[in-house]
């Protein structure tokens, strides 16, 4: 009888350890997908950061009496240039007319063009974008 209850013992514990390997096999996938969605999203926050840095550096320029168009879409491009995204690199900018008493920038970049796992794991097909307005210095004298 001794024996009989070592031999199920000794099964409960294969089948136990064979139980832990299909829940393992079953929860895998889910703890991947929640890890690279928490990446996905602290990359994105940081190519978001990255856009509003650009936006307030080039109104930064913008505001300036002595400023052109051309400097802030090169100051826009200092910005960007460490984040990888130079000559061109998928963004764009907007900007209020230079002669204009408030400046605005606005500068966006398609979430695509940055996506580390391809837009799978969230949704694609929307655009990222930072924006700064400042008064013009001098008010507008």
């Amino acid at each position: 009888m001794r024996r009989l209850l070592e031999c199920r013992t000794r099964g409960g514990r294969s089948r136990r350890r064979g139980a832990a390997i299909v829940e393992f096999a079953v929860v895998l996938p889910l703890l991947l997908l929640l890890l690279f969605g928490i990446i996905e999203f602290g990359w994105l926050f940081m190519v978001r950061q990255t856009l509003v840095n650009a936006a307030r550096e080039g109104c930064r320029v913008a505001v300036l009496r002595t400023s052109t168009d051309a400097d802030v879409a090169t100051r826009i491009q200092e910005v960007m240039d460490p984040f990888g995204a130079s000559g061109g690199g998928g963004w764009s900018y907007t900007a209020s007319d230079i002669a204009d008493a408030v400046q605005w920038v606005r500068v966006s970049m398609p979430f695509d063009a940055v996506a580390l796992t391809g837009a799978y794991i969230l949704p694609s097909g929307f655009e990222l974008e930072g924006e700064c307005s400042m008064r013009k210095e001098g008010g507008g004298i």
